[in-house]
């Protein structure tokens, strides 16, 4: 006598089915979980145009102000000037500055009263020290900024923000 096993066709989906079905969903939804694109309502920025445009703007300001302070105390020029061209940089890595003077790597002629948010110190020290806070100020906002966004423009973020930092430390050893 022979021993048979009788044929079972297995009633519901394989686990092959699911684990496959599994994999799919979650892709589907990592992809429409407010990436980098539009806002899925109305097709307005996103989260990260918004930071990116918002950095890029920020950046531009202190661009503008190491232009105010060279442009006041020319002598400066040899610590402010790589400094300014690293801030053009993040600018440029935001986004912004294409095709405007902010973008140039020299610093412009002197800036308009409107284009600098507060009057240069006539003391050197002093300018140096208002400079520094302002990189202080922004970088600590970046620090804060970076947790409302996804990966690579937080990474970015955070590179820039310990730059600033960076910028912050020379600028006050500097007035020294």
């Amino acid at each position: 006598m022979s021993f048979t096993v009788p044929s079972r066709t297995p009633s519901g989906p394989r686990r092959r089915s699911l684990l496959v079905g599994a994999a799919g969903a979650g892709l589907l939804v990592g992809c429409s979980a407010g990436g980098e694109g539009s806002d899925a309502a109305g097709g307005g920025p996103s989260v990260v145009e918004k930071a990116r445009a918002r950095a890029a703007k920020d950046s531009g300001g202190l661009v503008e102000r190491y232009d105010a302070v060279i442009a006041a105390h020319p002598d400066l020029a040899a610590l402010l000037t790589p400094l300014r061209a690293e801030v053009v940089r993040h600018v440029q890595a935001f986004g912004g500055g294409k095709g405007t003077a902010t973008a140039s790597a020299s610093p412009s002629g002197s800036p308009s009263a409107s284009a600098s948010p507060s009057p240069v110190p006539a003391d050197p020290k002093a300018a140096l020290t208002e400079l520094a806070a302002a990189e202080r100020k922004l970088a600590d906002g970046r620090a804060k900024a970076l947790l409302e966004v996804p990966g690579e423009v937080a990474r970015l973020m955070a590179s820039v923000a310990a730059a600033g930092a960076g910028h912050a430390y020379l600028l006050v050893e500097g007035a020294k």
